[in-house]
């Protein structure tokens, strides 16, 4: 699949929370091409500083109108310029970059924690209409505009904050056996904070369900030359996360 750069439009640029943004681009090259769990490169401004793009997750696609979602918080310098982009905008995007999700099994558990959500929006909307189990958490209420970006998609929903103010109080690993005990799932799939990651792959191991993980590292050239971003395999040299992930199965790599 050849990695386009492009001049994409802003169409909507909305707040989700105080810090966390949903940016919508006119990009329908990139939106016929995208798969779930991959991701676009991103220069945040038209000077040197910051001299690097930005990596972020596609969160959904709508190739009939040709957009694409982003969501992201503002963290620092470069999403904070991100942050000042208005309707009709242009942005020059890379992409879209790596691989995503394999798409197998027919009882598929989604477990996503906080901003590792983003990328199983768009896993969800492709497996249906199978159905799909959602299993999420963040720490509060306000933090969990997912329910509602999740629940136009699939109504099986779990819930976790880490202060009960909604759903259950405490972590996913905490419902997780309970959900696997429950159901019968046939594929689980993953992103979000690595301890999170690594509990879920112990779990999907012991109940012998096979599970991919999508692993958010830091990057600088988004196509495999600086090995900036690489991380520990199981077996052989270290992984490029940006060309042979950010996707891989949960065997392939080191939570």
């Amino acid at each position: 699949m050849p990695k386009l750069i492009v001049k994409a439009t802003v169409v909507r640029h909305t707040n989700l929370t105080s810090q966390v943004k949903q940016l919508v681009l006119q990009a329908p090259d990139i939106a016929e091409q995208t798969v779930p769990g991959q991701f676009v490169h991103i220069r945040v401004a038209d000077c040197y500083e910051p001299l690097l793009r930005r990596p972020i997750s596609i969160s959904n696609v709508d190739r009939a109108n040709g957009t694409i979602y982003l969501i992201y918080r503002v963290v620092g310098r470069g999403t904070q310029l991100l942050a000042r982009l208005k309707p009709g905008d242009l942005l020059n995007c890379m992409g879209p970059l790596g691989n995503g999700f394999t798409l197998q099994g027919e009882r598929p558990l989604l477990v996503g924690g906080g901003m590792g959500l983003a990328p199983l929006v768009y896993l969800a909307a492709t497996l249906c209409p199978n159905p799909v189990t959602v299993l999420m958490g963040g720490r509060t209420e306000q933090e969990m505009f997912w329910t509602g970006i999740f629940k136009s998609l699939c109504e099986n929903l779990h819930i976790t904050t880490d202060d009960g103010s909604l759903g259950q109080r405490g972590i996913t690993l905490d419902l997780l056996p309970e959900l696997l005990k429950s159901k019968s799932f046939d594929m689980i799939y993953t992103c979000g904070p690595s301890r999170m990651m690594a509990g879920v792959v112990n779990y999907a191991a012991t109940y012998e369900i096979p599970c991919q993980v999508s692993l958010e590292e830091y990057m600088a050239c988004g196509v495999g030359a600086c090995l900036s971003c690489t991380c520990e395999a199981t077996n052989g040299p270290r992984k490029k996360t940006c060309t042979e992930g950010p996707v891989f199965w949960s065997g392939e790599v080191v939570l």
